[in-house]
């Protein structure tokens, strides 16, 4: 256990110092690209180099990213061939040459059974649950922790609600039906202390859907504070000590000081944030669910494993996935748009 404190502590210091010089980096070199794109736009300036001039200067790099691109070729882009059989009735004996075409029939059938319609909803109400409380709970935990002046103190608290970050779903899903059992830790302090029956947490549809999202917060708010305490500790101390002189207190510093200066990073986790409204996480859903909570707790990812590969029905499970990514793509698309016009954030 020592081992392990140790070495999330060491990542934590690492991944906080890299994050701080992340984003220092970024801004350094946004102001870098609107310099270059003003000297070029201007007239008498030479003209950027010709691409094969580029990459015969550079072809070291390049061959570089052969590896990454042939990877992401042949287990990315290769497997998307099977996408024909969204349109088939698909036969595994019959293959992908030989199986009859049905058109947009299974895309139809999504919207025909109560079960699919079930997990849409599903997924988008555990989805933007877990966006909501996984952006406003980080944001709180990294003001409170900047205000800690004992370093020891702020470092040790880092480390433990960071510590989770490390932990797989499997193994998490095993310690909560461990302590959210009928015979587990909380139902024996309910029982013995109380005097209340036990509660079945992971078997109550009214109660699974909260258990899943702040299991999901305790688990991964960690990482997301560590961003936001990176953007802090990058404000420039002179707006406080300015805010000081004219009297405002520690509140009010937060308040118009500290807040603004994290909107930018604040909208940008939001707006990009978007592009997984519709993953809920099948990991923490399939290791913790059960039939009894199929009607509050079955998403889509569960829905099309079970589809498709328990039940046989392949070609629906692949229309319900490829739908799936197709939404997703538009709303990734829209929430990097945002991020730009809002933030000013951009990749390319």
């Amino acid at each position: 256990m020592a081992f392990l404190y140790e070495s999330a502590f060491v990542k934590l210091e690492f991944e906080e110092d890299f994050l701080r010089v992340c984003i220092k980096g970024v801004s350094a070199i946004s102001q870098i690209v609107t310099a270059k794109s003003a000297k070029r736009a201007s007239p008498g300036m030479p003209k950027p180099t010709p691409w094969k001039k580029e990459i015969k200067k550079n072809w070291p790099l390049y061959v570089l990213c052969v590896p990454a691109f042939l990877f992401v070729c042949i287990f990315s882009y290769g497997p998307m061939a099977g996408l024909v059989m969204a349109f088939q009735d698909y036969k595994p004996w019959l293959g992908i040459g030989s199986s009859e075409w049905i058109g947009l029939e299974n895309f139809a059938r999504i919207f025909e059974y109560k079960e699919s319609m079930q997990a849409i909803s599903n997924t988008l109400i555990i989805a933007v649950s877990k966006i909501i409380v996984g952006i406003i709970v980080p944001i709180v935990m990294a003001i409170l922790l900047s205000e800690i002046r004992n370093i020891g103190v702020k470092k040790s608290v880092q480390t433990l609600v960071y510590l989770p970050h490390f932990l797989s779903w499997v193994t998490v899903a095993g310690m909560m039906i461990d302590i959210l059992g009928l015979d587990g830790g909380v139902n024996h302090v309910l029982t013995q202390v109380f005097g209340m029956k036990p509660i079945f947490f992971l078997g109550d549809p009214g109660l699974f859907r909260p258990t899943v999202i702040i299991s999901d917060l305790w688990k991964n708010f960690g990482f997301g504070m560590i961003v936001y305490l990176a953007t802090i500790t990058g404000i420039d101390p002179s707006y406080y000590e300015a805010a000081e002189i004219d009297g405002a207190t520690r509140r009010q510093q937060i308040l118009h000081v500290t807040l603004p200066c994290m909107m930018p990073m604040i909208i940008v986790i939001a707006t990009l944030s978007l592009g997984n409204i519709l993953d809920a996480g099948f990991d923490q859903i399939f290791n913790l669910y059960n039939p009894l909570v199929y009607s509050t707790g079955d998403i889509i990812d569960t829905y099309v494993y079970r589809s498709s590969l328990l039940n046989g029905q392949y070609g629906f499970g692949t229309a319900v996935g490829l739908f799936k990514s197709g939404i997703s793509l538009i709303l990734i698309v829209v929430s990097y748009r945002l991020a730009y016009k809002y933030a000013n954030y951009k990749i390319f």
